[in-house]
């Protein structure tokens, strides 16, 4: 059973990669809703309606399991996807901010107790306007992380130069938004790079930070996740390592700018 990987546009290539180093023998689907690109913008009502209409579509495709690759997607329209939309029998939706809410709070997800000390203290928060503006990840560590400061950075223009391909471009914006934030929080315990984007420019974020600051990026941490829960679910494994890609924009355009997060260009087709 292929798993679906689902992104508003190509930064979900990142955490794509990530899964399949981790399990070579299993099967999945690439959506990206290039048509729809950036969401950060966008309002959460059609951010809801645009991830279904994804999701949608990758059930089609045969996947019983979807990630969430879109932290946009993740923060606004996860929570009522999963409650007031998806068949839990049928069907499995997964987000990307709980593997790092974990790894930052050292606590499983299925843990319950109060929030407590965990040693962590501040925490920069670099995102889409989106995420940002939705408070979900600052919520969801502070149920588990007592004491925890969480400065957040809409980072504005950064998707776009991304998936543009202009990454010294893209670079220049990533250290002028780490320099804004460091104005409010000069030493941030931790840095969480919450979209799938950011990794591409993740030196860039690592130069302008302090040096003692732990800088987080999803991909490792969202790929040893999943391997987990399948260990957990097995009904959702299986395959031969066979990858397909679609999109809703145009399959030739969009296949070439996936050198930019691949190195080659893919094999997409419309969605």
């Amino acid at each position: 059973m292929p798993i679906g990987v689902f992104d508003s546009g190509l930064g979900g290539l990142t955490i794509l990669e990530a899964l399949r180093r981790a399990l070579p023998g299993q099967d999945f689907v690439y959506l990206g809703d290039n048509a729809n690109a950036p969401y950060g913008p966008r309002p959460p009502v059609e951010i809801y309606d645009l991830t279904i209409a994804g999701v949608a579509r990758l059930f089609e495709e045969g996947c019983g399991l979807v990630i969430l690759a879109c932290n946009t997607a993740s923060a606004v329209a996860l929570h009522d996807l999963q409650v007031n939309w998806l068949n839990p029998a049928a069907h499995r939706v997964l987000g990307v901010f709980v593997p790092v809410i974990e790894h930052l709070t050292r606590r499983d997800w299925g843990d319950n107790t109060p929030p407590t000390h965990t040693g962590l203290r501040d925490v920069a928060l670099f995102a889409t306007a989106a995420t940002v503006q939705s408070g979900a990840f600052p919520r969801e560590l502070r149920f588990r992380a007592r004491d925890v400061t969480v400065v957040p950075r809409a980072c504005v223009g950064l998707v776009e130069a991304i998936e543009a391909g202009e990454l010294a471009a893209a670079a220049l914006i990533a250290r002028d938004h780490v320099e804004a934030l460091l104005r409010h929080l000069p030493a941030p315990q931790s840095a969480v790079l919450g979209c799938t984007h950011y990794p591409l420019v993740e030196a860039a974020f690592r130069a302008a930070l302090p040096r003692a600051t732990t800088l987080v990026s999803q991909p490792a941490l969202i790929a040893a996740s999943l391997a987990d829960y399948l260990g957990r679910h097995r009904r959702f494994e299986g395959g031969s390592g066979a990858v397909s890609y679609l999109t809703t924009g145009d399959p030739a355009a969009v296949g070439a700018r996936a050198r930019v997060f691949t190195g080659t260009a893919l094999p997409f087709r419309s969605a």
